[in-house]
């Protein structure tokens, strides 16, 4: 049985005795602490001590940062450019912290790993150092911190990257409570009763999945009854073939005609197969990128100047979509005119919703930028369009 993974963030020394209270009250609850002052971090000899805590990361559940009077060791700078610093600073209306990256904290980078992989966290902040901070917040704009003490903060030059800290994760969209905290008890007092209304809510919200999904299921059937109704009541001939068309090859004309080809009408009027099509659409390779066991592999459609699409949908759909097209060219030209037609009309020049979206960088360029802002390698599969195939349970889903 999977136990919930808690990674515990703060400073050592000054926080030991909450640490220790804290492990023993995870456990206690069946969770499992992952903290790198009890050997729960695998600390890879091929990679930084630093470089190993952020990766164990990925691999929690839920962070619980405890912030107390120490700022503690400063990350490495490769361990710091693993993050998308830029993205980090959107996320938040207080980022002053990450206009100096080189003095960023261990824990501060474990935390901003945490915010960059949407990871919960749950912040404690020590009532002194939480009271030394409302002091600084007043004073900060009056040219005299150089000449401030903070009673609660150990070295006087690290003030400002706590209490900036702090501004970071209060000032953030989402996710941004902070709790102060006098002794262990509030801490786990706090967590009792946030994990037991998150429980609660995650058993209300499985019930209100399955009651949304029975209504789209009726919802469905009646789209279904509709469509068949509009089909009965056209006229056989032309007509009802361009009514067919119109509903089974929509999101093929819009998937092709998302790549914004200057000729993209005509070409989709042709009788051609779908490696041809490709090629009138300057699209070389199919590649399917890996980048998290987290995440869905991504498809990219990469044309023959080195410049590449991003693609919504899943490689299997694409795949259909080969296999739609070989049936919307047999078509007869009338038909596929009108269809074509229909269906062009109301296709959004707006990049939301859209199928694809050009980027006017080099793939390759892009693939290196990934690995070195994540830190890890990716996995890119070419896939040769004409070996494309639909299974028959996509294609009566489809129908």
């Amino acid at each position: 049985m999977a136990l919930l993974k808690a990674f515990v963030s703060s400073t050592c020394y000054d926080l030991n005795i909450v640490r220790t209270q804290l492990r023993a009250y995870l456990q206690t609850l069946g969770h499992e602490p992952v903290m790198s002052d009890y050997n729960d971090v695998l600390f890879d000899p091929r990679s930084h001590t630093h470089e190993s805590c952020i990766k164990e990361i990925d691999n929690a559940d839920v962070v619980i940062l405890i912030i107390g009077s120490r700022y503690g060791g400063t990350a490495i700078p490769k361990a710091v450019n693993s993050l998308d610093l830029e993205n980090l600073k959107s996320l938040s209306k207080g980022n002053k912290l990450l206009d100096s990256p080189d003095k960023i904290s261990i824990t501060q980078l474990e935390i901003l790993k945490a915010i960059e992989s949407n990871i919960p966290i749950f912040t404690f902040i020590d009532a002194r150092v939480l009271h030394d901070h409302l002091f600084y917040e007043k004073n900060k704009d009056k040219g005299i911190l150089d000449k401030l003490e903070f009673p609660s903060i150990e070295k006087k030059e690290s003030a400002l990257f706590i209490f900036e800290f702090i501004n970071f994760i209060r000032l953030r969209s989402k996710n941004n409570s902070v709790v102060e905290f006098n002794k262990f008890s509030d801490i786990e007092d706090y967590l009792k009763k946030q994990w037991s209304s998150l429980f609660q809510r995650l058993l209300f919200e499985s019930r209100l999945v399955k009651s949304e999904s029975r209504r789209l299921e009726a919802f469905s059937d009646e789209l279904k009854d509709i469509k068949s109704l509009i089909l009965s009541s056209i006229a056989t001939g032309q007509a009802k073939e361009v009514g067919r068309g119109v509903l089974k090859y929509r999101r093929l004309i819009d998937f092709l005609y998302s790549s914004n080809h200057s000729n993209i009408y005509q070409i989709l009027l042709q009788n051609s197969s779908w490696d041809d099509l490709l090629q009138s659409l300057n699209i070389q390779d199919i590649v399917v990128v890996d980048q998290s066991s987290r995440l869905r592999p991504l498809v990219y459609l990469v044309k023959d100047d080195g410049t590449f699409y991003e693609a919504r949908y899943t490689l299997s759909l694409i795949q259909k979509f080969a296999s739609d097209w070989g049936a919307f060219s047999q078509l007869p030209q009338a038909v596929k005119q009108e269809v074509v037609s229909a269906l062009s009309e109301n296709f959004s020049n707006e990049f939301i919703g859209r199928p694809l979206r050009y980027r006017d960088i080099q793939f390759s360029d892009f693939i290196k930028d990934q690995e070195n802002r994540k830190g890890n390698s990716t996995t890119t599969t070419t896939i040769n369009p004409t070996t494309f195939n639909t299974s028959e349970e996509e294609e009566e889903e489809e129908e």
